[in-house]
């Protein structure tokens, strides 16, 4: 059995103590438990807790304002990329009907 590449530093130096998974690099120490654990917290969810995808479509959750303009509850968002690098909390990218690319956060979107 081949041991999996550290979760921090992803060298393949992996060696087993006890119950314990180490990296000799970084001296990154866990087990397969909190890896899994880890992977599953780190996936971007919509408003009810679906898992969001690039490329995946959805629907606003609830009426946001956009300066004078209000985007509409049920308002289909296109095309959903999400962002390497947040920006005030804004964590995906999609094209709105009738407002073009948007930045939006994953908490008002509901998954299709």
């Amino acid at each position: 059995m081949s041991l999996p590449n550290c979760p921090k530093c992803d060298q393949p130096y992996t060696y087993e103590d006890g119950t314990m998974l180490v990296c000799p690099m970084c001296f990154h120490e866990w087990t397969e438990e909190s890896r899994k654990a880890a992977e599953e917290a780190a996936k971007l969810r919509d408003a009810f807790g679906n898992e969001i995808l690039d490329g995946t479509e959805a629907i606003i959750a609830m009426d946001l304002k956009l300066g004078s303009d209000t985007i509409k509850q049920g308002t289909k968002v296109k095309n959903i990329t999400i962002l390497e690098y947040p920006q005030d909390g804004h964590d995906i990218q999609g094209r709105v009907d009738g407002f073009g690319t948007l930045l939006l956060k994953s908490a008002v979107i509901k998954v299709r």
